[in-house]
């Protein structure tokens, strides 16, 4: 059997790269005797103004140093998937995906179903234009869509098309019932049901905290963070960002060096899902800050489903690394998530191998 993985394979996030390559990492695990292949397809003005993004430059943020080796991050991510993904020939429209000729297609994870997000064409991901009879959806996420706004027709017709749902989150758990009048199975992200090739870091060898994109978080609690990471003797890093106050510049990093980023840290401050997701997944102590609305629910969520708690950044926050090395106890995490990680990986057997049939 041939099967397919239509996703945002294509963007220069470390999310989208990764949780792509573990999900056909997943299905080949369970389906060794088959084709999996990642399709390549791509969306050119989403394309084009995620890579472009990479060249702006934050004169508050970041030095010229910094920016030069940020501008680097498309090519550095290009290679990445043409020497670590098993892609399918380059696809710019439906009817290439058709001439494929997948016996399945498997439609997630990440934001495929955010149909609110103009850039993604979201209607493909939907199964609009596709004729493959087989389409499963893994844990696709629909980002900040509320389900009391006025759903576009496609995205009624396209759930209505798929053979088997899932997701991993409340608001599209919440869509998929609305639209069915039937809950999906709540799995896990994809990054949970693979493990990680180990990466040389190009960075000194000491001691670190580690940011991934915790935006905003006020200037007292950053002041407090970088002043007790010099007392203590740590370095500060960003994991594919820039910080002008950050002890060397981590910013165009590889894919699976951006995860030994997170192996190594002394502990995680972070702002995005798969920043929570990488944190757990290494078993780091971490807190998040959360101001995006997506993120703020995607996070919660998973916390939740994890049954992590407090590690929302508060006002009175207070850093302190010793009193905090052993606050989220990941035996207890691991348990849930190894329970779910089968039940994730069930459902792709059961879903994919329907289609067999």
């Amino acid at each position: 059997m041939k099967i397919g993985i239509l996703t945002h394979q294509y963007i220069n996030n470390y999310g989208a790269f990764l949780q792509a390559w573990a999900l056909r990492e997943a299905i080949s695990e369970l389906f060794p005797e088959d084709e999996v292949q990642i399709i390549d397809y791509v969306n050119i003005k989403h394309y084009i103004i995620n890579a472009g993004g990479w060249f702006r430059f934050y004169k508050n943020r970041e030095t010229l140093k910094e920016w030069f080796a940020k501008i680097h991050l498309p090519n550095t991510f290009a290679k990445a998937r043409n020497q670590e993904m098993v892609l399918s020939k380059r696809c710019f429209n439906a009817r290439q995906i058709n001439e494929l000729a997948f016996d399945c297609i498997v439609v997630g994870s990440d934001e495929v179903w955010n149909y609110r997000d103009t850039k993604g064409n979201a209607e493909l991901k939907f199964g609009v234009g596709l004729t493959c009879k087989n389409l499963i959806a893994y844990a696709p996420s629909v980002g900040k869509t509320a389900t009391d706004e006025a759903i576009p027709q496609y995205v009624i017709d396209g759930i209505r098309k798929f053979k088997r749902i899932s997701a991993r989150d409340d608001l599209t758990e919440q869509l998929v019932e609305q639209v069915t009048g039937n809950a999906p199975k709540r799995v896990l992200d994809p990054t949970f049901l693979a493990e990680f090739p180990r990466a040389e870091l190009k960075a000194k060898r000491k001691p670190y905290i580690l940011f991934y994109y915790c935006e905003n978080l006020p200037e007292n609690i950053l002041n407090q963070i970088f002043y007790y990471a010099k007392e203590h003797g740590l370095a500060v890093y960003g994991a594919g960002e820039c910080d002008k106050r950050y002890s060397e510049v981590t910013v165009n990093l590889t894919p699976f060096e951006w995860v030994e980023m997170f192996r190594n840290a002394e502990f995680v401050f972070t702002g995005t899902f798969h920043g929570a997701v990488f944190s757990i997944l290494n078993r780091r102590q971490f807190k998040v800050y959360l101001t995006n609305e997506s993120r703020i629910k995607k996070v919660t969520a998973l916390l939740s489903e994890l049954q992590i708690t407090n590690r929302p950044i508060k006002e009175d926050f207070c850093f302190d690394l010793e009193s905090m090395k052993s606050e989220i106890n990941y035996e207890k995490v691991y348990d849930v998530i190894e329970q779910n990680r089968q039940s994730s990986k069930q459902y792709l057997k059961d879903a994919i191998g329907m289609a067999k049939k």
